[in-house]
């Protein structure tokens, strides 16, 4: 009972380590297994991702290899990754302006 329990912390762990810093989850996910291959196959859009859209990347690089089509609760989960992300490239413009 308490090695699932410690799993579950270190799954809850790995989740707030992928949201909190996605580039550097992506960079070891690309140097440690094959996942980001297997749902892109090849390095260009994975690498557009890491300047771009890290945490959508790394959604659709999960809904690619776990062969869950893209509709319903995928989606919504994309969707909100693609807002995550392109909010925190529009809020330095924000503050840019201010001044």
């Amino acid at each position: 009972m308490e090695v699932l329990r410690n799993r579950r912390r270190m799954a809850c762990l790995f989740v707030i380590f992928l949201v909190a810093f996605p580039r550097i989850a992506l960079v070891l996910v690309f140097l440690l297994s094959n996942y980001l291959e297997r749902a892109y196959h090849g390095l260009l859009l994975p690498v557009l991702g890491f300047i771009f859209l890290p945490l959508t990347t790394l959604a659709y690089a999960w809904i690619a290899n776990t062969g869950q089509p893209l509709a319903g609760v995928t989606l919504l989960i994309l969707l909100i990754t693609v807002i995550i992300d392109l909010g925190g490239l529009g809020g330095g413009e924000y503050h840019r302006r201010r001044w």
